[in-house]
């Protein structure tokens, strides 16, 4: 009796916050079907928990005052946001095959998720022990074994998605558990400003990033309890029937993942759209350090920007959420055009003569810039990630998700260096860049085929 009540109630909390969309032509068998509402708050929960712990080590924030705390050289602040994205992109395509082999992928996720509670667990320590270049270089280190173990959350969450969640109410899982980690992040960066002020020590960041482990831990926890079936198809071979063994030698994956975008042209086109959307993700970081070199820290510090960050995905959750189901290709192009608008706008008020000495309500407009554009991320990555989901079936999905990451592995290596590259000539031509890029991506997504529910 005990466990129909608790089924009972999860169902009627699944009915409150998710509207079901069935008959969609993706529906899941019987056994599968029932267990949907006990999954979904799972994913949910575990899916918060992880965002919730991404915001102690975010390269655009944290980690450079971390840094900066430490007197880690300024050089090495260059490499964390390319190791932490890149990282955890390059490596999927290699891993799938190994991935494939596992009958349960929830297993696949709970390693990637305690890989990353002991990296995170690792830059603490360094934090609380090491200063200058030795700590930069450890923490860097660290980071790159947290992006391995990133890649391996990533690779399987969206097939454990795919197989326990219909098409239809997949956005709305990912929206709230947006929802829920902006909840935990406006928390956190309320608490950084009242008890940090505008200036944070290496000892309280240590801290920051050792609750960052624990909830990475819990979150593997609480993923480990997901009720997912088999795939119907023996879980050593792929959906076009080579055996993972077979993909597994050297040169196996790479040479599977040139033939799939060759072959597979809307699998092609999303690639090269989704490259380029990179305009909400990488112009947060320049956003960031115009509002330093205006000297503006003492009023928008770290906690502010953590608290603008989890206002945006808690107001993206339920905004997008049910977006994404409808249309995450629209969804894509809408987040694309108003991040490039916002970045054309920092640099028409950046340029106004007059400005330079208004540095208060040059950090306040920084301050809104980077809320505007990170709520918007939050939403081209709900489109992005609903959009792969749906246009995929089975281990298709899988392969889908690894190869389009590691192919935006390397173009994200390529796009930085060029927007790196133009910094050195000034930040706003790196944003300017950037807005072009957005505006390029907003036709692409617009002319990509509609996948999603509707």
């Amino acid at each position: 009796m005990a466990r129909v009540g608790h089924v009972a109630t999860g169902q009627r909390v699944y009915e409150a916050l998710v509207r079901q969309r069935r008959g969609t032509g993706d529906d899941l068998p019987g056994e599968v079907e029932r267990n949907v509402p006990g999954n979904a708050l799972r994913l949910i929960g575990a899916a918060a928990l992880q965002s919730s712990g991404d915001q102690s080590v975010k390269a655009s924030t944290v980690l450079p005052w971390l840094f900066n705390a430490l007197g880690v050289p300024t050089a090495l602040t260059g490499f964390l946001v390319p190791i932490r994205e890149s990282g955890s992109m390059l490596p999927q395509a290699a891993l799938t095959p190994l991935v494939m082999r596992v009958k349960h992928r929830k297993w696949v996720f709970v390693t990637g998720a305690l890989v990353q509670a002991v990296s995170v667990a690792c830059m603490a320590l360094v934090a609380a022990l090491s200063t200058g270049l030795l700590a930069g270089v450890l923490i860097l280190g660290a980071l790159a074994i947290f992006s391995l173990g990133r890649s391996l959350s990533s690779i399987s969450s969206k097939d454990v998605q795919g197989r326990t969640i219909p098409k239809g109410e997949r956005g709305q899982i990912t929206g709230l558990s947006t929802t829920a980690s902006g909840i935990v992040a406006i928390t956190l960066g309320l608490a950084l400003r009242v008890f940090g002020g505008g200036e944070l020590s290496a000892g309280q960041l240590a801290w920051l990033l050792a609750g960052g482990a624990l909830l990475w831990v819990v979150a593997a926890w609480v993923y480990s309890t997901v009720a997912e079936p088999a795939e119907e198809v023996d879980a050593t071979q792929s959906s076009t029937g080579r055996t993972s063994e077979d993909e597994g030698q050297a040169t196996g994956w790479l040479r599977r993942s040139i033939a799939l975008l060759r072959d597979d042209a809307p699998f092609r086109r999303f690639v090269a759209v989704r490259s380029l959307l990179l305009v909400s993700s990488l112009s947060p970081p320049f956003i960031v350090t115009l509002a330093v070199s205006y000297d503006t820290d003492t009023l928008f510090g770290l906690g502010v920007f953590i608290v603008a960050s989890g206002v945006s995905s808690l107001i993206a959750g339920p905004l997008f959420g049910r977006f994404a189901d409808r249309s995450s290709r629209s969804l894509m192009a809408v987040g694309a055009f108003v991040a490039s608008a916002v970045l054309i706008l920092v640099i028409v008020v950046g340029l106004l003569p007059g400005t330079n000495d208004a540095s208060a309500l040059r950090g306040g407009l920084l301050v809104g810039a980077y809320f505007v554009v990170t709520l918007v991320h939050t939403g081209v990555r709900m489109g992005r990630k609903t959009y792969v989901v749906d246009m995929a079936m089975g281990d298709q999905r899988t392969e889908y998700v690894a190869v389009s990451n590691s192919a935006m592995g390397v173009i994200l290596l390529a796009t930085g260096g060029v927007t790196a590259g133009l910094a050195t000539l000034g930040v706003y031509w790196a944003l300017g860049f950037l807005a072009v890029l957005g505006i390029i991506g907003v036709v692409g997504a617009i002319r990509l085929p509609e996948v999603s529910a509707g």
